[in-house]
């Protein structure tokens, strides 16, 4: 977040003089309170400063780098889930290549008779499968998928950041986002996280449009 200059000046006051009043930094900058009241709300708002009734302003020692961290840290899956893109155990291979291809993924998710999630089928997934001599219309998809427990999933509220580690770790394209099904065990699908929904929140932090 850029700063304008007068914004700086506030926070090298509150610096140097903290805990101060609203009022003793308007005076200071010969300014009225009221015109510092949208530059201390945003210095407020953004982390730089804190407040405390009937003590003042005070310094929170944050930089701008601490300061993108702990917003980050806020972010969860759920800001940035993609719609899933789901095929049964039954489906063939080629209606999966088909459907990766038309849908643009890299990663389907197979669910059961249920619309239980059963596995995840990947580009090398399909791949493989269509090397062999095989018809790929007579082999259902349940047959070389990843199939769970073996499945990495995650859940809405989960931070965005210890799943994008789990991205990594696991060399993958995407990740099932997940509920508990309210019969029985298992899990219904409900959204996707990928590598392309990081790049877009990386485009919303350089532009400070974040959640």
């Amino acid at each position: 977040m850029e700063l304008s200059s007068r914004q700086e000046q506030i926070l090298t006051i509150v610096k140097e003089n903290g805990p101060i009043t609203g009022e003793s930094i308007a005076e200071r900058l010969s300014l009225t309170r009221a015109t510092l009241r949208p530059d201390l709300a945003i210095l407020t708002m953004s982390g730089y400063l804190d407040a405390r009734p009937r003590v003042g302003y005070f310094y929170t020692g944050k930089s701008n780098d601490h300061i993108l961290s702990d917003k980050v840290k806020t972010i969860t899956v759920g800001h940035y889930k993609s719609r899933p893109v789901v095929v049964t155990e039954s489906s063939s291979v080629y209606e999966a290549v088909t459907t990766m291809f038309l849908e643009d993924v890299g990663t389907l998710f197979v669910v059961d008779k249920l619309s239980t999630l059963s596995g995840v089928v990947s580009r090398k997934d399909l791949l493989r499968a269509s090397l062999g001599q095989q018809s790929l219309e007579s082999i259902p998809v349940g047959v070389i998928m990843t199939r769970m427990p073996n499945v990495t999933v995650c859940e809405d509220q989960d931070s965005i950041i210890e799943v994008a580690k789990k991205l990594i770790n696991k060399q993958i394209d995407g990740l099932p986002i997940v509920k508990k099904v309210s019969h029985g065990s298992g899990y219904e699908v409900t959204g996707r996280i990928t590598k392309t929904n990081m790049t877009s929140l990386l485009v919303d932090l350089a532009n400070n449009e974040t959640i």
